[in-house]
C-alpha cells in the first residue's frame, strides 16, 4: 500500500490521500468489496422507485423516496472513495443484493394491493437490504481503518454501518 500526503497551500488545511495499488489481498478484497457495493448501490436505487409506489401510505411512500435519495448520495460517497485511494469507479456483480431484490419484489407480489399487509412486507424486505448495507458499510470501515486509509474512512463512516 502506497500513502501520501498532499500539502495544501495557504490558509487550507493539510489533507490526506489515501493512494495504494492493490498488491496485498486485504487490497485486493477492499477493493472488490468497493465494487460490490457500487453495484448494490445503484442496484438499490433503481428499485426503491417502484417499491415507494407500491406502497399504500404515504408515510411509507416518503421513507422509501427519501431511502432513494439517500442511496444516491451513497452512490455518490462510494465514487469519492474510489478516487481517494485511486481506483476507477466499477460495479462487480452483488449476488447477495440481487436475492434481496429478487426477495423484496416476490413478496410485494404476493401481497394485495393497497393494503397494510403489503406495506408490512415491504417495511421488513426493505430492512433486510438495510441490514446489508449496514453490515456491509461496518466491514468496508474496518477494512479502511485497519489500512490506514483516513481519507476512504472518513467517507465510509458518513454511510450507514454499525458504528452509526
Amino acid at each position: 500500500m502506497k500513502k501520501s500526503s498532499s500539502q495544501k497551500s495557504g490558509t487550507e488545511k493539510q489533507t490526506d490521500v489515501d493512494v495504494f495499488v492493490e498488491s496485498s489481498p486485504l487490497e485486493k478484497f477492499f477493493t472488490a468489496q468497493l465494487k460490490d457495493m457500487y453495484y448494490a448501490e445503484r442496484r438499490i436505487g433503481e428499485h426503491l422507485e417502484e417499491m415507494a409506489s407500491s406502497s399504500n401510505s404515504e408515510e411509507l411512500e416518503d421513507a422509501i423516496s427519501n431511502h432513494r435519495k439517500e442511496t444516491e448520495r451513497h452512490v455518490k460517497r462510494l465514487e469519492k472513495v474510489f478516487r481517494a485511494i485511486g481506483v476507477e469507479p466499477e460495479e462487480k456483480n452483488c449476488e447477495a443484493i440481487e436475492g434481496l431484490i429478487k426477495e423484496a419484489i416476490e413478496i410485494r407480489d404476493m401481497t394485495k394491493e393497497g393494503t397494510s399487509t403489503r406495506d408490512a412486507a415491504l417495511i421488513i424486505a426493505l430492512q433486510k437490504i438495510e441490514h446489508y448495507e449496514i453490515a456491509s458499510y461496518g466491514g468496508l470501515l474496518e477494512l479502511a481503518l485497519t489500512m490506514d486509509l483516513h481519507q476512504a474512512a472518513s467517507l465510509l463512516d458518513k454511510n450507514p454501518s454499525r458504528r452509526s
